[in-house]
């Protein structure tokens, strides 16, 4: 009988044991090809011959390949599918200066009535450049005319001074003058 309790035992401490739990990793994402996201470093090579080594005139190098970066790596910002998302881009990608916008009555109405309001203004603004062309050719002819005015009025005391100092060199009396006189004369 202890035979028989002892596999009982054994049972039992088997069926209180907690199941394993295997950890399995999750698989890697698939690998997205660099050429969609970023551009690669372009290394150019060049060939050099002979030559003297400017730091050194004792040492000359034989001819030999560089390789210069002439480009570093970068990313490629133009617009794409290259993940695979839910999201589909369009197969074209289209230049929205040349996309033709969404065309209403409401639009064409209010793009024709600002055609006409620009018009308007631009006649608007031919005749206010023909009157002020006009102001302008009047406001020189009248400065014209004043510094005109004011050698003539010069002109005219002059002549008076002269005509008063003849009358006093002839002996008579300079007579009061019976013109009104100017009121541009100062």
């Amino acid at each position: 009988m202890k035979p028989l309790y002892l596999i009982l035992l054994l049972t039992l401490s088997a069926c209180t044991t907690a199941p394993k739990l295997e950890v399995r990793p999750l698989p890697p994402p698939p690998a997205i090809e660099q050429s969609a996201v970023r551009y690669s470093e372009i290394v150019r090579p060049y060939h050099i011959g002979r030559y003297a080594d400017p730091n050194s005139g004792t040492v000359m190098h034989e001819q030999h390949v560089v390789y210069r970066v002439e480009e570093s790596a970068r990313w490629d910002f133009h617009p794409g599918n290259p993940c695979g998302n839910a999201f589909q881009w369009p197969s074209v990608v289209r230049d929205p200066a040349f996309v033709s916008f969404p065309v209403s009555d409401a639009i064409v109405a209010e793009v024709n009535s600002q055609r006409l309001a620009t018009t308007q203004i631009m006649a608007q603004s031919r005749v206010l450049t023909g009157a002020l062309q006009q102001l302008q050719t009047a406001l020189q002819t009248a400065r014209n005319n004043e510094q005109a005015t004011v050698s003539l009025q010069a002109a005219i005391a002059d002549i008076r001074k002269r005509l008063d100092a003849f009358e006093v060199s002839q002996g008579t009396a300079p007579s009061p003058s019976n013109e009104p006189a100017s009121p541009l004369v100062p």
